[in-house]
């Protein structure tokens, strides 16, 4: 026999639209936005959002709104800023919100307490073709690793990070001269489009979630996207120019692959590197050694072959083309580049 409660829950259940669906969304960065953006201009019941806690940045230490807040400000969506996601009071707080669903874009790791929280499970977006490339930095390894495609992935949230179910997918191929930034972009605006997809079919009854087990043979065929640091993007010269082109392209232009520049006084520089092309030539000359007509070019001996450096950076610089850079700063053939 259902009882009073259960009678009420089945006719809310029956009449559910993307209009009374109560969804609170969760996010930080500027590909966070667009998703929201496409839920609250789409009239997809947003109830509160959760963003991280407002920081401080530039030498006059002022406060910095994330993305996602400065949006969420802008539509009167309420807000919160926990710093602690088992914290008491935030809890409460969420719990008031009554969500049916909650969305995950781009956002911290979240305790069983918050994500299991409503009626209809929580899901994320994921900015890879999962279970390829799990992890923090998944556009930025799908490129370094020479992918010839990506995309973007919804599942629901379980205990392991990015396991959960897949929901849906779509695909994009990423061609040779796209960087992270273009990349970053375009998965940016197909992975709003997957969002309200996803909530559509939350909504009509239709997900079909398929373990992320259905999508491959065996583990050791995985590839992982860890987060990076800046010892990560340091440029290996005794790598291929291949090898190097990708890598670059993988980290430009944020947070950028870097070298050591190091003068004839011993002077070490380290310059960012935002993009290089690879030099189909023969060469004996050991990894390292520097060519330059020291006007238009500058070419690097690495494993196998050579690479241009075609956009480079030095501390309290702007970006600089590398004829730009040649003209400003003297190239020595003592010079060292590792």
């Amino acid at each position: 026999m259902i009882d009073n409660e259960e009678v009420k829950k089945l006719k809310r259940l029956q009449r559910m639209d993307k209009k009374s669906l109560r969804i609170v969304y969760m996010g930080t960065p500027d590909f966070a936005v667009e998703p929201l953006k496409e839920l609250v201009e789409n009239h997809y019941n947003v109830v509160g959002c959760i963003t991280m806690p407002d920081k401080q940045a530039g030498r006059g230490h002022k406060i910095q709104f994330s993305p996602v807040k400065e949006y969420a400000l802008s539509q009167q969506i309420p807000l919160l800023q926990p710093e602690k996601l088992k914290d008491e009071e935030f809890l409460s707080a969420l719990k008031e919100w009554k969500a049916d669903l909650q969305i995950v874009v781009a956002f911290r790791m979240l305790p069983e307490v918050v994500w299991a929280m409503p009626r209809l499970g929580t899901f994320n977006l994921h900015a890879s073709l999962l279970p390829q490339y799990r992890g923090a930095a998944p556009i930025n390894w799908a490129i370094i690793n020479g992918e010839k495609e990506t995309g973007v992935t919804t599942f629901f949230l379980t205990h392991e990070i990015d396991t959960g179910k897949i929901i849906l997918q779509e695909r994009i191929a990423i061609s040779p001269t796209d960087n992270v930034g273009i990349i970053h972009d375009k998965l940016m605006l197909l992975g709003a489009k997957l969002v309200t997809q996803t909530v559509d079919k939350i909504i009509d009854g239709s997900v079909k979630a398929i373990d992320q087990e259905e999508y491959y043979k065996n583990e050791y065929d995985l590839k992982f996207a860890p987060k990076i640091f800046k010892d990560t993007c340091k440029i290996d010269f005794n790598k291929t120019s291949e090898e190097i082109y990708n890598f670059v392209r993988g980290l430009s232009p944020y947070p950028a692959a870097w070298c050591k520049i190091i003068l004839p006084s011993g002077e070490e520089i380290a310059a960012k590197v935002f993009e290089t092309e690879i030099c189909n030539e023969d060469c004996t000359e050991k990894v390292g050694t520097i060519e330059t007509d020291r006007k238009k070019y500058l070419k690097v001996t690495v494993k196998g072959g050579k690479i241009a450096i075609k956009s480079i950076q030095i501390p309290g610089k702007k970006r600089l083309a590398i004829d730009e850079f040649l003209r400003g700063f003297k190239i020595d053939e003592d010079l060292i580049i590792e």
